[in-house]
């Protein structure tokens, strides 16, 4: 009888083990009793023993009861969802949530036949729960990396140990209630913290919360693309409002004008974010945007840019020369500040001087001297620029070249001795020179300052869903191709969407770059009077792809469509 009951013990997946042969009976309830009396789970109990790979039964479980598997190497800790699951459950369970599509929750786990540890997540969550299946020694270090994220964020979780620091510290006091609205309300408090802490984890770059007559909104911006995650009661609108506001340093009771702060959160000892905030009044009260500003983007290295191997070669010799002027080009959002920033982390050693001035200082460096504009102050970008000039620097990067004393300054800085970053607001690399003469900056000082200019834009990186697409040769050639790179040996990629990416295709960005170092003949040009169309033509001559042909590089190595390059670059 005592057979019996110890072959009634054996389900799921030690079952089907036993079934296919890959067990005996009798290993199999030896393996059970002793997980039993461990309190492990049974493929964690069978991996001791060493007979078998967690992989080969990662893999036999997923084929056994058709459930998907994943290999877990390239998942981050950060990227999971944040406090769906208690990490007790997660530790005694040995299941881990990995993400969510409407209310679903995918859920990992190494056997998919563990029901109770299922019905616990079910129970907890109150969604409906899809396994999925993993190797188990993967699951338990991501569980282990899990447990230790999430010990480090929970002081957040608590409005006192929000840590904060403050750009403007001059804005108004802004401490205390107003209309009877109580800042310091809980849920209001735990609600915006869960809002800001999920934004970090997805990697959005901009949280945007949004008034409107009959409904309120909350939007992320992530890879470039703004989708809503959630419309919380209009009730609490003037309450979140609020409470971003104290922690911005900025006046509470001003709500006609726009406004704009900063604050930070810091997620553990090594890991801190700043927030950019920037209130503006709407028909239906303030629409505030908040901009993520994470210092590690700036320590990525330029490997990670996206810079063709030439490409980085040409802008590391212009930022390494001892004077000069090198200038960033793009729109907002085209990720500027982060090539400039990757620049001075390379230039950042103990022997050189590094000043910048930007408005405001998005990304902090130790060891760089970063000061925050202020027009009503009178510390504007060229009162900024003459006093570096008297403080003996080696490297000066200045946020944006605006008008003509800004950029008179820092041409003459260039000339002087000193190497100068700063961005322009161009359309390509070309355009910036004529947009430098259109301020009035004589064609002698441009052609003997500036040295290098890059004009870059942002296309979504495909994931790793993408399938081979076959596009028609002549669509091939309108978009830009030449008739040699159609040769058959390689095939653009589509996006197809999955649980990894959300359902977009994409994950992720990658830059397109246009890097133009000014010639000699390019020189000649400028000082000849040429314009926009003559520079332009003169790059091609040497070499220099314009933006459309850098992003269709991209496209041929398999990183992003050609649908995005067309959308983010011109013809």
């Amino acid at each position: 009888m005592a057979a019996v009951t110890q072959n009634n013990n054996l389900t799921g997946l030690a079952r089907a083990m036993v079934n296919h042969g890959w067990l005996t009976e009798a290993d199999a309830e030896g393996v059970w009793k002793r997980a039993s009396q461990s309190g492990d789970a049974f493929v964690t109990e069978l991996l001791r023993g060493k007979r078998f790979k967690a992989e080969q039964i990662a893999e036999f479980a997923a084929v056994s009861f058709g459930f998907p598997y994943m290999d877990l190497a390239a998942m981050d800790s950060e990227s999971l969802p944040q406090g769906l699951l208690d990490t007790k459950l997660t530790q005694k369970r040995r299941v881990l949530a990995l993400y969510q599509r409407g209310n679903k929750l995918f859920v990992a786990t190494s056997d998919p036949t563990n029901l109770q540890a299922l019905d616990e997540v079910k129970f907890q969550t109150s969604q409906s729960v899809e396994p999925v299946v993993v190797e188990d020694d993967k699951l338990g270090k991501l569980i282990e990396k899990a447990t230790e994220a999430a010990d480090n964020t929970m002081a957040v979780l608590n409005a006192e140990d929000l840590n904060l620091d403050f750009a403007d510290e001059d804005s108004g006091p802004g401490q205390t209630d107003v209309g009877g609205i109580e800042i310091d309300d809980a849920p209001v408090v735990r609600y915006l913290q869960k809002i800001m802490l999920d934004a970090i984890n997805l990697g959005a770059s901009d949280i945007h919360f949004e008034p409107y007559e009959k409904y309120y909104r909350i939007r992320y911006r992530r890879d470039g693309i703004l989708s809503e995650v959630a419309q919380p009661p209009m009730a609490i609108k003037d309450k979140v409002a609020s409470r971003i506001k104290v922690l911005s340093r900025l006046d509470i009771s001003e709500k006609r004008v726009p406004q704009d702060g900063r604050m930070k959160m810091v997620l553990s000892k090594s890991r801190a974010i700043d927030f950019r905030v920037s209130t503006l009044p709407t028909l239906y009260g303030e629409k505030i945007v908040m901009r993520i500003l994470d210092p590690t983007s700036a320590q990525l290295g330029i490997e990670a840019l996206g810079y063709e191997p030439w490409q980085k070669e040409l802008l590391l010799n212009a930022v390494q020369r001892p004077y000069g002027m090198v200038l960033v080009t793009g729109p907002t959002g085209s990720g500027k500040t982060v090539s400039l920033y990757t620049c001075l982390n390379i230039l950042n050693k103990p022997d050189v001087n590094i000043s910048t001035a930007e408005d405001p200082a998005e990304i902090q460096l130790p060891g760089i001297n970063q000061v925050n504009v202020n027009d009503k102050a009178g510390l504007t970008f060229s009162a900024a620029l003459k006093s570096f000039l008297r403080q003996d620097p080696d490297v000066i990067m200045v946020g944006e070249i605006r008008d003509l004393e800004t950029a008179d300054i820092a041409i003459k800085a260039a000339q002087t001795g000193h190497m100068v970053m700063s961005t322009l607001h161009t359309n390509d690399a070309p355009g910036t020179l004529t947009r430098l003469l259109n301020m009035g900056v004589a064609p002698f000082n441009v052609a003997s300052s500036v040295i290098l200019i890059t004009a870059q834009r942002l296309a979504r990186k495909l994931c790793s869903c993408k399938q081979p697409v076959d596009i028609p040769q002549e669509a091939l050639l309108a978009a830009g191709f030449e008739a040699e790179d159609i040769d058959g040996s390689w095939r653009p990629n589509k996006p197809v969407g999955c649980d990894i990416c959300g359902g977009t295709g994409y994950k992720g960005r990658v830059g397109i770059y246009q890097v133009m170092p000014i010639t000699d003949a390019m020189t000649r040009i400028i000082l000849k009077g040429g314009d926009e169309s003559d520079i332009a033509d003169q790059a091609r001559l040497e070499g220099v792809r314009d933006l459309r042909q850098a992003g269709l590089l991209k496209v041929k190595a398999g990183l992003t469509s050609l649908e995005e390059v067309e959308a983010v670059t011109n013809l």
